[in-house]
């Protein structure tokens, strides 16, 4: 069994201990201390990094009471190494965990919600529960959570004895054999859990729910505390200045100055579409009809507008209009059409002869293809 230094101070940052053994796993090793201070991935909160004296450790887990450090060289059985983990992680996964408690028991006490899924990643942290709940109740839970942060309460730790837990109302996703881990947030939560935990809530800093989405019939919330969350909010206030500054507005009122930009866009949106309807119309009033199969060769043309070319020309009374939107380096998107004709086999003939794919029905084929515009007119017979 490796005794857990990181259950008897979670702010240990450094450590000696004994090295019981190392073995050889292909391109790494796994080595077990008689002591340590580096947290195994579990309970949703993967697992410490850092370093015993200059080997770096990559992973750790936890086997029948036994941890395991996976690291990148091997270390002496029988000596004594020095254990450092890297603390700034470490600091930020108890703010992260300990932030989730204060949540999850807050949605529990109010809504009877449990927390069916927790992952604590590398740059965010997910809570998952099995019921709805609004935006305004979230933002509710919100402002009262760092309540909790700013009154700096003490967290406890406990190993309630079996007769003890009987009468004890406390948080638990899995059933949990052995000795029960109690983490009490006082007036907050009561939760069993083997994660290390910061002493006081107002090492959490601030918690910050940024994001909610339906899942699987209850709500997934994305949750920053701390560090992360004075991270996120100097991002977004970097982007918001930034904004402010293109849009010549108050940072405050950056989304009504949108919301114009928007409706502005809009409008020359609708603008700019009837001008290419007009200019459609002209390009097609000028192409002549002299041939069975008429070809239309225009780098500029997006979107809907080869298709409506071609519609015009037909209109004109053209047999068959291929059009093709592109250049002779980057390909061609082509649409072909006709009122009287089947031009799926024209297209086939194409896609053949140029790597090109598509097809459609009788009267209209649509795909991409590469080639030479010359080249093209040519297979067209145009």
């Amino acid at each position: 069994m490796t005794e857990k230094l990181f259950y008897q101070n979670s702010h240990l940052k450094e450590f000696q201990a004994k090295v019981l053994a190392c073995e050889n796993m292909d391109d790494s090793y796994k080595v077990v201390l008689d002591q340590t201070a580096f947290f195994p991935e579990g309970g949703g909160q993967y697992a410490d990094t850092g370093y015993l004296d200059d080997v770096e450790v990559l992973d750790v887990h936890e086997k029948e009471g036994i941890i395991y450090h996976t690291t990148k060289s091997p270390v002496e059985v029988g000596t004594v190494v020095t254990g450092r983990i890297r603390w700034n992680e470490r600091f930020e996964k108890m703010q992260q965990h300990t932030g989730e408690h204060i949540v999850s028991g807050l949605i529990h006490a109010r809504f009877g919600y449990e927390n069916v899924g927790f992952h604590l990643g590398a740059d965010y942290c997910t809570m998952d529960f099995n019921g709805p709940i609004t935006r305004e109740e979230l933002k509710e839970i919100e402002w009262e959570a760092n309540r909790a942060v700013f009154q700096n309460l003490d967290i406890q730790v406990t190993y309630p004895s079996k007769e003890e837990l009987k009468n004890l109302k406390y948080r638990s996703k899995i059933e949990i054999e052995g000795q029960v881990r109690i983490v009490t947030v006082p007036g907050y939560d009561v939760c069993a859990c083997c994660a290390p935990h910061v002493d006081k809530t107002g090492e959490i800093g601030l918690i910050k729910l940024v994001n909610m989405v339906n899942y699987k019939g209850g709500e997934r919330i994305t949750m920053l505390c701390g560090i992360r969350a004075l991270r996120d909010y100097e991002k977004k206030d970097e982007n918001t200045k930034a904004i402010s500054a293109l849009l010549c507005a108050k940072e405050y009122e950056i989304a009504d100055a949108v919301g114009h930009l928007k409706e502005e866009q809009n409008r020359l949106k609708g603008k700019l579409a009837s001008l290419w309807q007009r200019l459609l119309a002209y390009r097609a009033a000028e192409i002549p009809l002299e041939s069975d199969v008429i070809s239309v060769f225009d780098s500029e043309l997006s979107g809907n507008a080869p298709r409506e070319l071609m519609n015009l020309v037909l209109d004109r009374g053209a047999k068959v209009c291929a059009v093709f939107a592109g250049n002779n380096m980057e390909g061609y998107r082509y649409v072909i059409g006709s009122r009287t004709e089947d031009v799926r086999q024209l297209s086939k003939r194409l896609n053949a002869v140029f790597e090109g794919r598509g097809g459609g029905k009788p009267e209209m084929v649509q795909g991409s293809l590469k080639g030479e515009e010359e080249a093209i007119r040519t297979e067209l017979g145009c």
